[in-house]
């Protein structure tokens, strides 16, 4: 009988129900210092449960949950235990003085990014869902822990802050040592920190070796070589695979797949999207017009006039005259004067100056840091706010329809049944050049057709959202407007919901902290900086450096929240800070001068050549493989000496074709970079 592995935290013959549904059967599994696990599944399979039953909070019904003596284990939940009655500075700072936190770099940084502009004194209680979010991930992250579990620890951060998470979580730790549990749909942050997965299915769960990208392929070979009839995830998960295989960065430390393999799963895999025929067909039902912007300001007037705030600006606008009170004959009251027909506007200016044009079939993806303007600008787009300034141009054919965050439109459905829902709309659409019904839409986007009868309110929070997204294209709009579409979403359903929107005739706009999704479903992006609107021509890593020259997301930090002599002696404790707050790092950030502009050019071009030279070594080491496994069939089963020698020769190409794949990757990074 085998022995069962120890971890240093582990399920041992693990077995967990919950009324009738079966979360976990008989199953061993475990983490040892040097993980780095990433968890994906489908919504309710039992991710969360998993990390409970490690920290102890759920109890199995049977086998046993395994720790070695002394080990610590943090957990971020989806739902924080905060004391609304206490300070910041108690629950996240565990009452440390300024300079107490502010002398250690490690604790300054993660104080500076997650609580920046969250007064200390502030309660818990009086913080919105994402600055409670925040104080939470702070008050984990401020401790030291040898194995830390975060459950969807993006929600409710911007993209530079997960991209900031996603380095602290890199170098927390020295190599070998702590490890870490993640759920998140977030897939390019899987695949950044994580170095093997686990998915939890049908009461099991199995593991896979490299990040998120690793294992689509992986579970694609699992799929292709089992013959599984689960036809729709397989090829939804194959075309992820090409996908990411074409478009996105190599990452040599994470993916450890054959070239050979991959090519060969998805050559007969189409490209993502047709963009000519799908504009071809936007233009068709949209004309020429689509949206124009131009030469658009926005500023919010300031609540109190006579205290602006430092950042406020005033420009003057013109009054329609319509707007002035009316004399007995009708006409404008007041003097008809310049002064009469114009007014000052004070306040926060969230757009600049913006002249954008929005045609039919673009696929735009908006990023930004939170209050930068992105709910402005969407506002502006679909005409529910009126620009300060300039004047944008809606086409006579648009029909917008917006996946708002909020589901407000599905509480007033709520006491209806999905098949009443549906039957408001057409008995048939044309998908993929096939009629279709509603109901074989719903299934596609997950459901199945013994939930027709379930009642709106009865569905899960990922439910509702897939029902808001299918009542959205029954409407058949032209303009389809997105903001953070990925939300309460598994990472099958988001595969799902992008191959859905992969054949969506018409003008797409997305407002999204996943980057994945964002690259996955547009084909430009763009930031909102400063008010104005930039175009990202190297994707989200453009928005990602940019922030990075202008010192990070600890620069966002609001200084003023601390007295003087808490930053006194700080300085003195822990060394000075620039006026920023945070360490001088422009060096790293600074753009290549000609020289190393150059250089990097020469080494990029030295690895393609390199690249071409590995690929035709690999060629010939598979076919030294494929002629040693011929004479090992071949060879007389009773010469265990021969099988030896060959089989050690075997061994010997595998290990130089390893190395070569390895290399491979890394010069691959290094020329797509």
């Amino acid at each position: 009988m085998p022995s069962t592995p120890t971890f240093d935290l582990g399920l041992e013959h693990v077995s967990l129900s919950f009324a009738t549904k079966n979360i976990f059967t008989d199953v061993t599994q475990g983490v040892n210092e040097g993980d780095r696990i990433g968890i994906v599944g489908r919504n309710g399979d039992g991710k969360s449960t998993l990390l409970k039953l490690f920290s102890g909070e759920q109890t199995p019904d049977d086998g046993r949950v395994t720790r070695r003596n002394g080990l610590t284990f943090g957990i971020l939940e989806q739902r924080d235990h905060l004391d609304d009655n206490a300070t910041v500075r108690t629950a996240a700072l565990e009452d440390r003085a300024d300079y107490e936190w502010a002398a250690d770099a490690k604790s300054r940084e993660v104080v500076e990014t997650l609580l920046a502009g969250i007064p200390l004194d502030a309660k818990i209680g009086q913080l919105s869902g994402g600055q409670r979010r925040r104080a939470d991930l702070a008050r984990l992250l401020l401790r030291d822990w040898d194995i830390l579990a975060l459950d969807e620890p993006t929600n409710h951060l911007d993209m530079l802050t997960i991209h900031w998470l996603a380095e602290h979580l890199k170098n927390r730790w020295p190599a070998g040592q702590g490890a870490l549990l993640i759920v998140t749909h977030d897939r390019w942050f899987l695949d950044e920190v994580c170095e093997s997965m686990w998915e939890v299915h049908d009461g099991m769960i199995d593991p896979f070796e490299g990040g998120y990208s690793a294992y689509i392929l992986q579970r694609v070979e699992r799929d292709r070589q089992a013959d599984v009839m689960e036809t729709k995830r397989r090829n939804l998960a194959r075309k992820e695979l090409a996908w990411l295989t074409r478009g996105a960065r190599a990452r040599a430390t994470k993916q450890k797949f054959h070239v050979k393999q991959a090519r060969e799963l998805i050559a007969d895999v189409p490209p993502v999207r047709n963009t000519l025929e799908l504009k071809q067909m936007a233009t068709s039902r949209l004309g020429k017009d689509v949206v124009d912007l131009v030469d658009v300001t926005k500023i919010w007037p300031a609540a109190d006039p006579a205290n602006p705030g430092p950042d406020a600006v005033s420009v003057q606008v013109a009054v329609d005259p319509a707007a002035r009170p009316l004399d007995a004959d009708g006409n404008p009251m007041g003097p008809d004067t310049a002064a009469a027909q114009t007014r000052t506007i004070t306040g926060k200016r969230v757009l600049d100056d913006v002249t954008w044009l929005i045609g039919p079939g673009d696929r735009f993806g908006i990023v930004g840091a939170n209050g930068a303007g992105k709910s402005t600008l969407l506002g502006i787009i679909d005409g529910t706010i009126e620009p300060t300034l300039g004047h944008v141009k809606i086409g006579k054919t648009v029909k917008f329809a917006v996946l708002s965050q909020q589901l407000d439109e599905l509480e007033k459905l709520g006491k209806y049944k999905i098949k009443e829902v549906l039957s408001r709309y057409k008995p048939s659409y044309i998908v993929d050049g096939k009629e279709t019904t509603p109901a074989q839409m719903m299934e596609r986007l997950g459901f199945t057709s013994a939930q027709l009868m379930t009642p709106i309110a009865d569905l899960s929070g990922g439910q509702k959202r897939r029902m808001q997204f299918l009542l959205i294209l029954l409407d058949e709009p032209n303009v389809l407007i997105m903001d953070e579409p990925g939300n309460d979403l598994d990472t099958d359903m988001l595969a799902v919901m992008e191959d859905v929107l992969d054949t969506w005739s018409g003008t797409l706009i997305v407002v999204s902290h996943d980057r994945y999704l964002l690259e996955r479903v547009t084909d430009q992006q763009f930031a909102l900086l400063d008010g104005k609107v930039q175009h990202l021509p190297g994707g989200v890593q453009d928005y990602i450096d940019e922030m990075e020259r202008r010192g990070g997301a600890a620069a966002r930090f609001d200084k003023t929240q601390f007295d003087k002599q808490s930053a006194s002696q700080a300085g003195e404790q822990g060394g000075r800070q620039d006026a920023a707050g945070v360490a001088d790092s422009s060096d790293a950030a600074e753009p290549l001068d000609p020289a190393e502009a150059k250089a990097l050019r020469q080494k990029k071009y030295e690895a393609g050549k390199r690249i071409s030279a590995i690929e035709r070594k690999l060629k010939k080491l598979e076919a030294q493989i494929a002629g040693i496994d011929e004479q090992m069939a071949a060879h007389d089963p009773s010469d265990y000496e021969g099988l030896n020698d060959l089989n050690q020769q075997r061994q010997a190409v595998e290990t130089e074709k390893s190395g070569l794949e390895d290399e491979w990757m890394e010069l691959s990074e290094l020329v797509e970079s």
